[in-house]
C-alpha cells in the first residue's frame, strides 16, 4: 500500500491545492490527514491563501480516498461540511505488519503515549515540525505542516511505500529531517 500523509492544512486553499497536485503525481492508495483541516486556530496567523470553503470543495472531491483524524482546531461544525469522517481522535493502521497509531498530537504524543507495542509507530502532526525519532520501543514520526511550517521547516508531507517513509516538500523533493 502507498499512503500519502499530511497534517495541518489550516484552511489554506493555496497549500491544499499544492498538496493535491502532489497527491495526483504520487498516486497513493489513500491520503491520511492528521487533523487541523479548515481552521487556523487562535495561536497561528492566517496561512497564505486562507479559504476554508475552497479546501472543503477540494477535499470533498476525493472523500473516498481520505482517512482523517481530528485535530485540536477541528470541530463538529467542520464535520457538517466535510463528506468524510474527521472526528476520531486516532486511527490504527496495519501497514505491512507495522502498527501505526495515527493521531493529531494534542492528546497522544511523545510525552503522552497511547497504548503501543514494541516497534509500533506513533504518527502525529500538531507541532508543524517534521520529525523521526527512534525511542527504542517505538518510533515517533511527524510529517510537519502543509501550510504553516515551524522552526524553519518546509511545507510538506510524507509518503509511505515499500515499507519506507519519505518526507517531501510540496515540490516533491525528498527532504532530510
Amino acid at each position: 500500500m502507498k499512503l500519502m500523509i499530511a497534517s495541518d492544512i489550516h484552511g489554506s486553499s493555496l497549500y491544499c491545492e499544492e498538496l493535491l497536485k502532489r497527491y495526483n503525481d504520487e498516486k497513493p492508495d489513500k491520503l491520511l490527514l492528521l487533523g487541523d483541516i479548515l481552521y487556523h486556530g487562535p495561536r497561528n496567523d492566517l496561512p497564505r491563501g486562507y479559504n476554508p470553503k475552497s479546501v472543503i470543495a477540494m477535499l470533498n472531491n476525493i472523500k473516498d480516498e481520505i482517512i482523517c483524524v481530528r485535530g485540536n482546531c477541528d470541530a463538529e461544525v467542520d464535520q457538517m461540511v466535510l463528506d468524510f469522517p474527521i472526528m476520531a481522535d486516532y486511527s490504527i493502521l496495519d501497514l505491512d505488519g507495522r502498527i501505526i497509531f495515527a493521531t493529531h498530537g494534542h492528546i497522544y504524543n511523545e510525552k503522552n503515549l497511547p497504548p503501543m507495542g514494541k516497534c509500533d509507530i506513533l504518527l502525529n502532526g500538531h507541532t508543524h515540525i517534521p520529525k523521526c525519532v527512534s525511542h527504542g520501543d517505538y518510533t515517533y514520526m511527524n510529517p510537519g505542516s502543509v501550510s504553516i511550517p515551524k522552526e524553519g521547516s518546509h511545507h510538506g508531507y510524507m509518503v509511505y511505500e515499500d515499507s519506507r517513509f519519505i518526507w517531501r516538500d510540496l515540490d516533491g523533493n525528498i527532504v532530510s529531517i
